[in-house]
């Protein structure tokens, strides 16, 4: 059967100030009405019923999880201790799915994704199901073409086509997983025409992602093994703060993907955006004549172009002069940055730590 893995433990810090360590960007209404994360559990219903959705996040982000994902039961929300990155996340709602059904599939999902296009998603990932169905051993994933060379995603080179009948989306053998590129091999990549962005989305057997971990990295299946054991035993809570703290942080890329050999990657036939910072908010809300984009409260603009302004509803942001600047007003911190140095923003996080601020974060 299908069940649905939500990721939803990130902290999102390209969207500070908006996004602090208590609420980061998967639990705001960066894009509408309902939260990122609420949004993902939308995108879900109709795969699979809530019996089968899994929500994994930061432990001190639970309560927050459950109060805006009311109807999901509280046996499927998974706490984590610290953060271990999608390696550890990954492996541990494998193990734990596993343990309830040894022949799960699952759709690992990020909580922090835009895809409005529900239909086309969900014809994918029954596409993306039926290929595992075909070969239990196949890790699928999507691409999503390139508009342009992006240094802040992961790349998927495509290999030679699979023959899935002209009613699916282009299907291919995934060549290779690459990292987040530099500047000069982002645009290599984009004029080589076979490399899709990595969505971050993936279909695989429980099985076979535990399989593929016990292979590659044997320490850290070892410590989830001795979690998923525990499952309904009076020490899982203790024996989960003790084997994952001694987890190694590492993404699944670096853990599986980039050593899989059966691996696919269909061509996204859905919208797609990972809102991974402030300048998504073009993309995302209606521009201005001047390009510019207001999220939240009132923008009064003077010779200003290109800006990204988030607000309170009541509050009134006056730019005058400005050029593809982001202005993002809470009611402790209001920062003012140039739009364009989005790493910027996460140094600005780690200097607080610094600082000892943490009222800030």
């Amino acid at each position: 059967m299908l069940y649905a893995v939500i990721m939803a433990g990130g902290a999102g810090t390209r969207f500070w100030p908006a996004s602090r360590a208590a609420l980061p960007k998967q639990l705001l209404a960066l894009t509408g009405e309902r939260t990122m994360l609420q949004q993902t559990w939308d995108r879900v219903q109709g795969l699979v019923p809530v019996q089968r959705v899994l929500v994994v996040t930061n432990r001190e982000l639970s309560a927050r999880v459950a109060e805006q994902l009311p109807a999901l039961p509280s046996a499927s929300l998974l706490g984590e201790p610290c953060k271990r990155d999608t390696g550890p996340c990954t492996g541990l709602a494998a193990a734990v799915l596993a343990r309830r059904d040894p022949d799960a599939t699952l759709l690992m999902l990020p909580a922090d994704h835009v895809i409005r296009q529900r239909a086309a998603f969900h014809a994918a990932v029954s596409h993306a199901v039926d290929l595992i169905d075909a070969d239990p051993t196949r890790i699928v994933t999507f691409g999503i073409r390139p508009s342009y060379a992006a240094e802040s995603f992961g790349y998927i080179q495509r290999g030679d086509p699979l023959a899935c009948g002209t009613d699916r989306p282009p299907t291919f053998h995934a060549r290779s997983f690459r990292e987040k590129p530099k500047a000069e091999v982002a645009r290599a990549y984009w004029a080589a025409g076979d490399y899709y962005w990595n969505s971050g989305i993936f279909v695989w057997k429980a099985a076979t992602i535990l399989a593929a971990l016990a292979r590659n990295e044997p320490e850290m299946f070892g410590h989830l093994e001795r979690i998923a054991a525990q499952l309904g035993s009076p020490r899982f809570p203790d024996v989960l703060e003790r084997e994952f703290a001694a987890l190694a942080g590492k993404s699944i890329d670096y853990a599986v993907l980039e050593h899989y050999n059966n691996r696919v990657v269909i061509e996204a036939p859905f919208d797609w955006d990972d809102a991974g910072s402030w300048q998504a908010m073009t993309r995302l809300h209606p521009v201005d004549e001047q390009g510019n984009t207001v999220v939240g409260g009132r923008l009064l603009t003077k010779d200003s172009s290109g800006c990204v302004v988030h607000c309170n509803p009541e509050h009134l942001v006056v730019t005058l002069g400005l050029r593809d600047c982001i202005v993002v007003q809470t009611p402790d911190a209001t920062l003012v940055a140039n739009k364009h140095d989005e790493e910027a923003v996460r140094q600005v996080v780690h200097e607080l730590k610094e600082r000892g601020w943490e009222a800030y974060l």
